[in-house]
């Protein structure tokens, strides 16, 4: 069974109507190309503007139960497809960089804020989310146990770690940075040492700071049956606006987590004090 995810790797509009009104254009577009999960960039709901001052940034912040966010759980039942939607999520006192995953019907089935805000630079105006949440989507064919983070996430091991622990398949990840060798490589890495797939939608060049480049990596590094390793990256966009369709191969997926070594078969968490402890 192959799981069809859409990255919706598209430059933003001026304004929320806009950005609604473009978002739900580019998700009818996915459905068309098959898509079982529509997937925006980060903070799809201003763009990523980061106003430093609060009033205004708080002027921009929108509640999960906004006509914005609700408009993309309506069309999510109305295509009988996933969405993951994400915005500047008004909280006191600051507000969260949030996605929310609605299923086929509509129904919100995640909501996760970004735990690890890039805190040295504009994001010191946000707060952090709490923890790491992982949900069955029922895509029709299959459930699948999806998981999120967001951005700076990818460069704390523990993000997926803990994400894979409770059970994830597969990791959304909305983003909004330039997708260089680095940071593209620690999300391969990600995925290898978790045994699960990573899906990245990231904004196009055209957007300050970010170069499309959006990925997705499978998770299965190689196959009992075929000499050599695989490359899994099966998909890496380019820089343009577009929207971008990844099939991840579940059925080989589990099939690898059942036998293969990584993830949490060999490891010693007695032994890992030291990374709960403040130093």
């Amino acid at each position: 069974m192959n799981l069809k995810i859409a990255l919706l790797q598209l430059l933003p509009e001026s304004g929320l109507e806009k950005q609604s009104e473009k978002g739900k254009a580019a998700c009818i577009k996915a459905k068309s190309m098959g898509a079982d999960i529509a997937l925006f960039p980060e903070m799809w709901s201003n763009g990523y503007k980061l106003l430093q001052d609060n009033l205004e940034l708080a002027a921009l912040s929108i509640d999960k139960k906004s006509d914005f966010v609700r408009a993309f759980g309506e069309l999510a039942n109305e295509l009988q497809m996933a969405i993951g939607i994400t915005f500047l999520e008004k909280n006191e006192p600051k507000p969260l960089n949030s996605i929310i995953l609605f299923d086929r019907y509509g129904k919100e089935r995640l909501h996760y804020s970004k735990v690890h805000t890039c805190a040295f630079d504009l994001e010191k105006v946000l707060a952090s989310g709490d923890d790491f949440y992982v949900t069955e989507l029922d895509i029709g064919r299959d459930i699948i146990k999806i998981g999120a983070m967001i951005c700076f996430d990818r460069e704390f091991p523990e993000s997926a770690r803990i994400l894979m622990l409770k059970g994830a398949e597969v990791i959304l990840a909305p983003n909004a940075c330039p997708m260089e060798i680095n940071r593209l490589s620690a999300l391969c890495t990600r995925a290898y040492e978790n045994m699960l797939a990573v899906a990245t939608c990231n904004y196009p060049k055209g957007q300050p700071d970010c170069n499309g480049h959006s990925t997705v990596f499978d998770g299965v590094a190689w196959l009992r049956n075929e000499s050599g390793v695989r490359d899994m990256c099966i998909l890496k966009a380019p820089e343009d606006e577009g929207i971008y369709l990844a099939e991840i191969d579940m059925d080989m997926l589990r099939d690898y987590r059942e036998h293969e070594v990584m993830g949490n078969k060999y490891r010693y968490p007695n032994k890992y004090k030291v990374l709960t402890t403040d130093i």
